[in-house]
């Protein structure tokens, strides 16, 4: 099932969703933004989707049929990057993380309303323009270098011990937002408005998330909590 937005240089959105009363009206919605929407019910039709049409954005449920959702991401963001806003109707902090892992930039828990959706992908629409011209600055910005963790912002690439460590395209952002204040603590909001380009304090569990996958990939010591207020980058001892 296809379906097109009037606009030629509209964004692309890939709908995977397996419940057909709910993709129609995801796609139907993002369509009314001017946006075009391609709808896929399975797994392995939305790698094929995605390799077809590379889109801009990526609508993923989790609970699919044959390939689930987890699985299908990992593919789709093996062929290129692309951001990619999770549905799940497990909350399960063990979820999330997977999820997170797999390649997703943001997550959404069933029930959810339609006008959050739409916030949530122009929030990863608008971080992709904005990374465009973050990279062209990059070019430029020094490495960081805390000894065992080295963060290169220009190639986007992250070394520990020597080692690389994948990081998703959000876990990057927010990782050197943070390492460019080092010991210094960045309130979630303040995160949500750097990294997800966010006005408003409706995703601090994203936050919460992606931090959380980033000390699974880094070492619980990399990120320093600080109860009520946010979070801080720790420096490895050198």
């Amino acid at each position: 099932m296809v379906a097109h937005a009037q606009m030629p240089s509209a964004y692309t959105i890939l709908v995977v969703e397996d419940e057909p009363t709910l993709a129609t009206a995801i796609a139907q919605r993002l369509i009314a933004e001017g946006w075009r929407a391609r709808i896929a019910s399975d797994g392995i039709s939305a790698v094929k989707a995605a390799a077809q049409l590379r889109p801009d954005l990526v609508v993923m449920d989790v609970m699919l049929p044959g390939m689930d959702g987890i699985e299908a991401t990992k593919h789709i963001v093996a062929q290129r990057p692309v951001p990619v806003l999770m549905l799940t109707a497990r909350d399960a902090e063990s979820d999330v993380i997977i999820g997170l892992g797999a390649g997703a930039d943001d997550y959404m828990t069933k029930p959810f309303s339609m006008r959050e959706l739409v916030a949530r992908a122009k929030a990863l629409l608008r971080r992709v323009e904005r990374a465009k011209v973050i990279a062209s600055k990059s070019e430029h910005e020094k490495i960081l270098d805390f000894g065992s963790l080295v963060i290169d912002p220009a190639t986007r690439r992250v070394t520990l011990d020597g080692e690389t460590v994948h990081l998703t395209p959000t876990e990057f952002d927010l990782l050197t937002t943070l390492a460019r204040k080092p010991k210094s603590v960045l309130t979630r909001e303040q995160l949500l408005e750097e990294v997800w380009d966010w006005v408003d304090a409706s995703g601090t569990r994203t936050v919460d998330s992606h931090v959380k996958a980033l000390r699974h990939k880094l070492g619980a010591a990399t990120i320093r909590t600080v109860h009520g207020v946010g979070y801080a980058f720790e420096p490895p001892e050198q």
